[in-house]
């Protein structure tokens, strides 16, 4: 199989890093290019990461000696060596938006992990398990930019994903009204120990522009492709609160939630075990064998054991039980750089290649 030649927008950050790691032996796509802001731009990746590479594994032999682009003043070069590009650049929302489309424009597709197009009406944003068929609104926006191939489709926000496919599993219920509370690493913000000392033993109950993610972007996930557009849904009516804790990596949720329909905690169960995601969206090399997993133990799931089921890509839940103010309550978990980020949009993009939407002739 002929590989799809790839560019990383934001190589240098947190979420580039993880691309780069999880992309070392991926069977359908080839890193070609690097790109990050101009002052990194000219110097070999491994000179501009020095000692800011915080993976666990060493930079892949094949990106080290890559010369870092300027992601904006190299757009047309870019745009013609690769077959898309992954975004993760660390822009202002303005700024990134423009570059996406930038890139779109110059007939590159765009899968992108940043929050700046996610609100764009014929911009699909995709859990590839649950809204595979909101695909379909990328001829309507490529018809908008005046293209052929480019196109931009995004991820949703990391700690979206701990929690909503386990609500959005129970769809047949008509999930009316959620409560939840996220607990989010450090990592969520590109951060470690090193660098946020402040976050040692430490909770803050602050992430700036969250809560109006948590609470707007699951509506776009269950929303319905409508004249042209993501039409979203008017239910659930989801409030949050999102919470810093003092955690690497792994995102937690705790979560009520109360239906149209009634609903008995063995039927959740039940629902939960027996999930089938989305054809469109399994037998793909970043695919889990089970995307939902339930521990019936009362102290699970955890960070530290559980943040790695399906190689990051799986979604923990536990603890259900019926509530005295809503109908029940669960606890989420999913691992905010792998099933949140990078992992999340490279089994984006394998879906979008092998749907044809992204071609590598």
């Amino acid at each position: 199989m002929k590989k799809y030649k790839v560019g990383i927008i934001g190589a240098t950050g947190t979420v580039g890093q993880k691309f780069i790691s999880l992309l070392e032996n991926h069977p359908w796509f080839e890193i070609k290019v690097v790109a990050a802001s101009t002052r990194s731009a000219g110097k070999l990746f491994e000179e501009a990461v020095k000692d800011k590479w915080i993976m666990n594994q060493s930079i892949p032999k094949a990106i080290s000696g890559l010369e870092v682009l300027d992601a904006k003043k190299d757009a047309q070069k870019i745009a013609s060596s690769v077959d898309f590009i992954f975004c993760a650049i660390n822009m202002d929302k303005h700024e990134t938006k423009l570059l996406e489309e930038t890139y779109a424009k110059l007939e590159c597709p765009v899968v992108s992990n940043n929050n700046a197009s996610r609100n764009i009406e014929d911009v699909p944003m995709i859990i590839p398990e649950l809204n595979a068929d909101h695909m379909e609104v990328i001829k309507h926006q490529r018809k908008r930019l005046g293209t052929k191939k480019g196109f931009i489709a995004v991820k949703s926000n990391c700690s979206v994903q701990c929690y909503v496919p386990a609500l959005y599993a129970l769809n047949s219920w008509n999930p009316k009204s959620v409560l939840v509370c996220t607990y989010q690493a450090i990592s969520g913000a590109g951060k470690t120990f090193d660098s946020w000392p402040e976050m040692r033993d430490n909770i803050i109950p602050f992430i700036s522009g969250e809560e109006e993610k948590s609470e707007k972007e699951p509506l776009k996930i269950w929303g319905k492709l409508e004249n042209e557009k993501i039409i979203p849904s008017l239910t659930p009516n989801i409030t949050s609160q999102c919470l810093r804790v003092p955690v690497t990596e792994g995102h937690t949720a705790a979560v009520f939630a109360s239906f149209e329909k009634k609903i008995s905690v063995d039927q959740i169960i039940n629902q939960w075990q027996n999930f089938k995601p989305h054809e469109k969206s399994l037998r793909l090399p970043s695919s889990t064998k089970k995307f939902l997993n339930y521990f019936h133990e009362n102290d699970r799931p955890q960070i530290f054991l559980d943040r790695n089921i399906e190689q990051g890509m799986g979604i923990s839940i536990g603890r259900l039980r019926e509530d005295s103010h809503y109908d029940i309550k669960f606890v989420c978990m999913s691992h905010n750089t792998i099933r949140g980020a990078a992992g999340g949009a490279i089994l984006l993009a394998e879906m979008l290649c092998r749907e044809g939407y992204i071609n590598n002739i």
